[in-house]
């Protein structure tokens, strides 16, 4: 990163856009952390906690279309002041009203969501700043804005444990609305922001192979990002029996190393190409987590080997993001959406296949085996298109980007 990338856009939006999406994902994953206490409360099954944890990544990937033809229509900034406002509304009522059976946490779930689909807000909002040889390098550090998944696994549980999980939700008010008054204050939108599409355009985005494989390598990517890091404070608490304190605090450890290297996935892919990252990053992550399911029989052993997959998966996501908009820069509202929705399913799934099987299984094994082979087939992927998105798209569509 050099003072050209830093005079090439507007720094206080990137920011802006990076704290916002920070305090966004923290509160969006908060169930994750705080699953071990309010399953004790509710009296939830495994697979009951499963999809609790997984319904505000579910909300969070669908909602991203919402947003991503919001921030087309309003613009970036209009779009991220009403998704800011509904989830400080949502957690007001959890704190105020209480969760008090299944369907409650559920309900907060879905509009969690609203604080997931920041994703389709700060990406756009940062990328239309930025020319396209320092794309990887800005959504990398707005995007960056997933380690707010850290702050959420590292106190959200002692927080619990120390004034009850239910004024956790009221805690999480201060810096949301910290951050809401930030980002109105120095956020502003560019002033070539492409002109609102018309849903025509919207669907014929969809008709584009390239979309679809963008969707399912950040399916792979940022699905396994977010679905372990809503997952693996019930992985470690009922795997090793570390107390549910405990287990955040190693949940947040690798949870922390995927979204450190996120920015280095974007600035990484700029310099070698997306293609080549995301190859060495998919074989990479399958391998750690196919070592994991095979042979982590201690707690440390797999906290070893979820540090080096979650890390895999982050410099993956930041290359993803370094191809998107040169594939489809006029586009990128609605397919910064599309590939949002896509990697929050890919979450969905796994956090509740990681719970509906360890039900019905006895344990997290093939769960883990079934994703690790979602990686490979990724790579495999990326393999059949290389070769023509080097020789169309990426041999002509922005000077100075690498593919």
């Amino acid at each position: 990163m050099n003072r050209g990338f830093w005079q090439s856009g507007h720094t206080p939006t990137l920011l802006s856009a990076f704290l916002y999406f920070d305090i966004a994902f923290m509160i969006w994953v908060v169930l994750g952390p705080l699953a071990v206490q309010i399953a004790a409360s509710l009296e939830l099954t495994q697979t009951q906690q499963g999809l609790m944890v997984a319904t505000p990544v579910l909300a969070g990937g669908v909602l991203r279309v919402f947003m991503g033809v919001l921030v087309d229509h309003l613009r970036p900034k209009a779009a991220g002041l009403i998704g800011q406002f509904i989830v400080i509304a949502a957690l007001s009522w959890a704190w105020l009203a209480g969760l008090h059976s299944m369907a409650d946490p559920l309900l907060f779930g879905v509009l969690l969501g609203f604080a997931g689909a920041a994703f389709a807000v700060a990406l756009p909002l940062a990328s239309h700043w930025y020319p396209p040889h320092h794309q990887g390098t800005a959504l990398g550090i707005a995007g960056a804005g997933n380690s707010g998944t850290v702050l959420a696994a590292l106190f959200a549980p002692g927080l619990a444990a120390t004034y009850g999980w239910g004024n956790v939700f009221g805690m999480a008010l201060l810096p949301a609305s910290a951050a809401l008054l930030i980002f109105g204050l120095f956020a502003k939108d560019a002033p070539q922001c492409p002109p609102p599409k018309s849903l025509h355009q919207y669907l014929h985005v969809l008709k584009e192979r390239d979309a679809w494989w963008f969707m399912f390598f950040y399916f792979c990517s940022f699905g396994g990002f977010v679905g372990l890091a809503s997952s693996l404070t019930l992985y470690f608490n009922d795997q090793y029996g570390l107390t549910p304190v405990a287990a955040g605090y190693y949940t947040a450890a690798c949870v922390f190393a995927g979204s450190l290297v996120r920015p280095v996935g974007g600035m990484l892919a700029d310099r070698i190409g997306g293609i080549r990252t995301l190859l060495s990053m998919y074989c990479l992550a399958g391998g750690f987590i196919v070592v994991i399911a095979l042979g982590a029989s201690t707690a440390i052993a797999a906290l070893a080997g979820f540090v080096l997959a979650m890390g895999s998966l982050g410099i993956g996501n930041g290359a993803v993001f370094q191809l998107v908009p040169q594939r489809f820069r006029r586009e990128i509202g609605v397919m910064t959406g599309l590939v949002g929705m896509a990697g929050g399913i890919g979450g969905f799934y796994l956090a509740a296949s990681l719970g509906y099987l360890r039900q019905h299984t006895g344990d997290y094994r093939l769960g883990l085996l079934i994703f690790a082979g979602l990686c490979f087939l990724a790579l495999t992927g990326l393999f059949t298109v290389k070769t023509r998105w080097r020789a169309t798209w990426g041999a002509s569509a922005v000077a100075g980007a690498r593919v």
